[in-house]
């Protein structure tokens, strides 16, 4: 037999808990759909992803690489937002 304090607690506890911070998992699966585009850009551009080296960067990496540092920068803004 539950005692009632107990059936009380979990109904507070279900009253209180509506939405969920899920950011990290968000934050996640934000960044996974980012590294999926820069991917598919680095093969547009007829390279390989993590394969460039600093002193001869054409343009359209370069371009990649800023896309992809604006999309991390937005899936950063999920980090703190409500999942219901």
């Amino acid at each position: 037999m539950t005692p009632p304090y107990l059936l009380f607690l979990f109904t507070l506890l279900l009253l209180f808990t509506t939405t969920v911070t899920a950011g990290p998992a968000t934050v996640g699966a934000c960044q996974a759909g980012c590294a999926a585009v820069v991917v598919a850009c680095y093969a547009a551009a007829g390279f390989v992803f993590g394969t460039i080296m600093p002193p001869s960067v054409p343009p359209a990496i370069l371009a990649c690489n800023a896309a992809q540092g604006t999309c991390y920068a937005g899936c950063y803004a999920l980090f703190f937002m409500p999942t219901p």
